[in-house]
């Protein structure tokens, strides 16, 4: 027969068990968002900069509107449109892949 005292210290141990998984579940959700916001940030900043380059603004300023996130950006003609592509790193510490967007403006006549 199981008395009380023979179950003294189990929730300790399942107590134990559980905080880290839980933390450990909080950890990468904020991860999670922290780099879907990097992400939609990054395709804002690219957007400027296709806007930018279409109104035949100077390159480095084209470059500095990616640049806030540490990204590189690459500007190309396509036709009636000017394409602006940049990459960035993920803002957390894991081994993500780059993230990447592109955006394209209307040629202002250049």
């Amino acid at each position: 027969m199981i008395t009380r005292s023979d179950e003294r210290g189990s929730v300790t141990a399942e107590f134990a068990v559980v905080v880290p998984a839980v933390v450990l579940v909080m950890l990468l959700c904020a991860a999670t968002l922290t780099g879907a916001a990097r992400q939609v940030r990054l395709e804002q900043a690219v957007a400027q900069a296709a806007r930018l380059a279409a109104r035949g603004e100077d390159g480095a300023r084209v470059r500095a509107a990616a640049a806030a996130l540490g990204g590189t950006v690459s500007v190309r003609d396509d036709g009636d449109l000017v394409c602006a592509t940049a990459t960035a790193p993920p803002a957390v510490a894991l081994p993500l892949p780059p993230l990447r967007a592109s955006s394209c403006a209307l040629s202002g006549g250049r």
